[in-house]
């Protein structure tokens, strides 16, 4: 017999431990090389687990185990037979999945908040099996209130794997899949997640080692709603990517963290670390709850190549294939509560940064322009910062010039200076 040990690999730099979020295998089955056997849950992202080699597997750790970086979990028999008419589960995933519509990619999204599935037709002719959900799937239905016999399950012995559960709510729900209150009086517990564990800590960490402070401000958006409605239809057919709002916030923020490099900055020990580039954070919710990926050098990107990245990074998230790689090294985080009618917050930082801007929704209200009343698409805006690294007047004046942007797209171009300084030379 030979047998090939197979080992946590190292999901990223610092990490040294992991969770088996779900296996995808059962024990005893025969599987193909680079096959994903298991899911695994760091402090930042879920990844995928292949098999190194074609083999009968023997699993050495239990769903829901933390186990170390390089720890053996899971051996394959590489000298056994294929089975006869032997077809992977990895590929049943893939059919069931494949007859699914894709859903959107999803909106930026605040911190510790999670998207619902819209309801909408479902496969009639599907059939259906109230098999045991995995732990990841399990997690899944819990929070957003999926009943495990309107899944289709394709796992092994009729079990429940995560990716029936996203299959299913990409499909949709009739209204009487989702399930009430029992009323039974009853309690449940379960553990809570690698990486939810991990965001509780840094959330409580941020708040006992940083001198965190938040300023406010309002935003008029009728300069920037008017010009993408203007826009709008000659942008996404010139650049095939859709112009949104968060595009424009994020080229505006680029151009206030060069004015105000402090903003951009960190705390290294005794020491400050400022940034020649802006590598900003956008939070984005998935079915695993809150990622933020990093668009890489934004201050050097168009609105549109901004636009692209975003979507990327948004569909990588969803699908559950963003990295580690893809959200660490940031400088800088926009969350977006707005989306879920958020009308003012206090966004926590995300460390090590030293500030976040939150967007919130746009009401329209009553305001003074130029001594007379007009109804206009109002949003706040607030930025938290640290105190210890962004003086008061540094934190205001940036978020000032981020609303003068704003309300002035055409700033944008030239630094944040009037066009006609720039004409003149002021």
């Amino acid at each position: 017999m030979s047998v090939l040990e197979m080992k946590v690999p190292s999901p990223g730099e610092s990490i040294s431990e992991v969770e088996i979020a779900t296996w995808l295998v059962a024990d005893g089955d025969y599987v193909e090389k680079d096959q994903a056997i298991a899911e695994v849950d760091s402090d930042k992202a879920t990844l995928e687990l292949p098999a190194e080699e074609a083999g009968i597997i023997t699993l050495k750790a239990e769903e829901g185990e933390v186990v170390k970086v390089g720890q053996v979990v899971c051996l394959i028999d590489t000298a056994a037979a294929k089975p006869e008419g032997h077809t992977s589960s990895e590929t049943k995933v893939e059919e069931v999945v494949a007859e699914k519509p894709a859903p959107a990619a999803e909106k930026p999204a605040p911190v510790a908040e999670k998207s619902a599935p819209n309801p909408g037709p479902t496969n009639e002719s599907a059939t259906y099996a109230s098999g045991t959900p995995s732990v990841a799937a399990a997690k899944i239905m819990a929070e957003n209130n999926v009943d495990a016999s309107k899944v289709p399950a394709t796992g092994k012995d009729g079990r429940i794997t995560k990716q029936d559960v996203l299959a299913a709510m990409s499909a949709g729900f009739p209204a009487d899949s989702v399930q009430g209150w029992g009323g039974t009086r009853e309690t449940t517990r379960e553990r809570m997640p690698m990486m939810r564990r991990k965001i509780a800590e840094r959330l409580v960490a941020v708040k006992q080692e940083t001198a965190m402070l938040t300023t406010f401000n309002e935003l008029d958006m009728k300069p920037i709603m008017d010009m993408r409605t203007k826009y709008k239809d000659s942008f996404s057919k010139f650049h095939e990517v859709n112009l949104g709002f968060m595009s424009l916030f994020t080229k505006a923020v680029t151009e206030a963290l060069h004015l105000f490099p402090a903003v951009n900055a960190q705390i290294d020990g005794n020491e400050v670390i400022f940034h020649d580039y802006a590598d900003i954070g956008i939070a984005v919710s998935s079915p695993k709850g809150l990622m933020v990926p990093v668009v890489r050098n934004a201050e050097q990107m168009t609105l549109a190549e901004i636009e692209r990245e975003i979507k990327r990074l948004a569909i990588k998230a969803r699908d559950g294939k963003i990295t580690p790689d893809d959200m660490t090294g940031g400088t800088f985080t926009i969350t977006n509560g707005g989306v879920f009618g958020s009308m003012m917050s206090t966004p926590i930082i995300n460390p090590p940064q030293s500030a976040i801007l939150g967007m919130h929704n746009i009401v329209e209200r009553p305001v003074a322009i130029n001594g007379k009343v007009e109804i206009r698409p109002m949003m706040y805006l607030a930025l938290s910062y640290d105190h210890r690294i962004i003086d008061g007047k540094e934190s205001v004046s940036f978020l000032v010039k981020v609303k003068e942007m704003l309300e002035n797209p055409e700033r944008m171009i030239f630094g944040g200076k009037d066009p006609l300084q720039v004409l003149l030379g002021l």
